[in-house]
């Protein structure tokens, strides 16, 4: 059976996906966790004014934790896409859905995709695949 004609653009959104949320682990780790371990920055340089919040470093982790664990399911769910495999496509059906949480942007793909990858013939691929 012939590949889907989109099911490459969904593949690549989800590595764009991944590279996102990679982003924001970076914005994190540079903007945040410094003012949680107390330091601070101005335009003579960085300073260290002794209060660390350990509420803030945890709940960043956290944050961070998470973000890994969604680059892990984008990346696996687009490897998955280009692999043609069912749980690709699963894996992409749950990443949608997470991104309809991401008001406007996300919303608007998350619907896109969950549509496509339910359409008969996109399931009708996978399932022959298998």
């Amino acid at each position: 059976m012939k590949k889907p004609d989109l099911l490459v653009l969904v593949a690549i959104w989800q590595f764009i996906n991944a590279f996102l949320l990679l982003i924001g682990i970076a914005a994190i780790g540079v903007f945040a966790f410094p003012e949680a371990l107390g330091y601070y920055g101005f335009p003579g340089g960085v300073n260290f004014h002794g209060i660390i919040d350990v509420g803030a470093i945890f709940g960043l982790s956290i944050a961070i934790f998470f973000l890994f664990a969604f680059i892990i399911l984008s990346v696996a769910g687009g490897i998955g896409l280009l692999m043609g495999k069912g749980w690709g496509r699963t894996i992409s059906i749950i990443n949608a859905v997470l991104n309809l949480l991401n008001f406007p942007i996300g919303t608007v793909i998350g619907v896109l995709v969950l549509i496509y990858l339910t359409k008969p013939d996109v399931r009708e691929y996978f399932e022959v695949k298998q």
